[in-house]
């Protein structure tokens, strides 16, 4: 639905050019800040539903993802990177069906503002030019949403809309005996930028806390026909590998050595096996997670380069066990104490 009322106690709007308050509600705040970012289908934010017509032949393709202030973000991060993050996440699950994203609702559960003032006009004007860049860097906008307040912690939850040709979404149920585990980009970086933000490890140039505060969603890459299974890793590779594993009735191995890490995680890691745990179950990397046959590693690659994106070989499927086991390149465990982030 366009974003609509709840309660009215979200900012106050001031018209300078007439020097009069306007309403002081969610329509005010909602003109102000969100209506440049509708699409057509938005009907100017008006009413209480978009009309979005799907494109001819495709199947429509729906995610949604929510975060919570003090669990998925910081609550000092700059707001012009909360709310892109937010969208960056649902576009990698776009990313991760092989879908192709055109628009996106937003619902926004804001803390009082007389409980939290930095909550004001400046904050939300900054969040919401981080989302119009990023509508402008992946070519998709608001279609509509939901605004109210709360006594907790801010609260987003973001819906995007996608399609895909008929019967080429990639699922997370297709991997089979003999698929090599692949990964798009690099692990840990999110996971051990969280620490850097937390004041645990030191980042000289800033890049880990960035990638923690910006994923890159890997659209691009036609992977259709050539996985057989896809997901992204957001609770963590371990996590997320058994999940693909567990779909499809197999088990996988991860070879820990072969996990690519950038020069700024590998200058951390380097000779400290805790914090490689870290990077191989922290989670917030958003990079896809891919069962491929041994055929078509060659057409993975290819377009995946066509699309600049490193992609690397970190382990198998079979059928001989179940579960998910990581090993060093001589073939020990590596000891984990978790496997990944729990909702619960």
């Amino acid at each position: 639905m366009p974003l609509m009322t709840g309660r009215s106690d979200l900012p106050v709007v001031v018209d300078v050019e007439e020097g009069v308050t306007a309403l002081p509600d969610e329509f005010a705040f909602i003109r102000r800040h969100f209506l440049a970012l509708a699409g057509p289908g938005a009907l100017g934010l008006t009413d209480d539903a978009a009309v979005f017509t799907p494109p001819a032949g495709r199947e429509l393709v729906i995610a949604v993802d929510a975060m919570v202030e003090g669990v998925h973000f910081l609550p000092d991060d700059p707001p012009e990177t909360i709310g892109r993050k937010l969208l960056r996440a649902n576009l990698s699950d776009m990313a991760a069906m092989g879908a192709r994203p055109s628009g996106w609702l937003l619902t926004l559960a804001c803390p009082d503002r007389a409980a939290e003032p930095r909550f004001n006009e400046a904050w939300f004007a900054a969040f919401a030019g981080g989302l119009a860049e990023d509508q402008r860097l992946f070519g998709l906008s608001l279609l509509g949403g939901d605004t109210t307040s709360t006594r907790g912690p801010l609260v987003l939850s973001l819906t995007i809309v996608g399609d895909v040709v008929p019967g080429r979404a990639l699922r997370r149920n297709g991997a089979r005996d003999g698929d090599g585990l692949w990964v798009t980009g690099t692990i840990g970086d999110g996971a051990l930028g969280l620490k850097v933000l937390l004041g645990e490890l030191a980042d000289r140039d800033g890049w880990l806390a960035g990638r923690y505060r910006l994923p890159s969603p890997r659209l691009g890459p036609d992977l259709a026909g050539i996985a057989h299974a896809a997901m992204d890793v957001s609770d963590g590779l371990v996590q997320d590998a058994g999940h693909l594993a567990r779909e499809s009735g197999l088990g996988v191995v991860i070879e820990a050595d072969a996990v690519p890490l950038s020069a700024a995680a590998r200058a951390l890691v380097t000779g400290r096996d805790d914090l490689l745990a870290v990077c191989l179950t922290g989670g917030d990397d958003y990079e896809l997670l891919l069962a491929v046959p041994d055929d078509e590693a060659a057409a993975l690659q290819a377009c995946c380069a066509a699309a600049g994106v490193l992609v690397t070989r970190i382990g198998r499927f079979g059928a001989e066990r179940a579960g998910v086991r990581v090993c060093r390149a001589d073939g020990a465990v590596f000891p984990l104490a978790r496997t990944g982030w729990s909702h619960f």
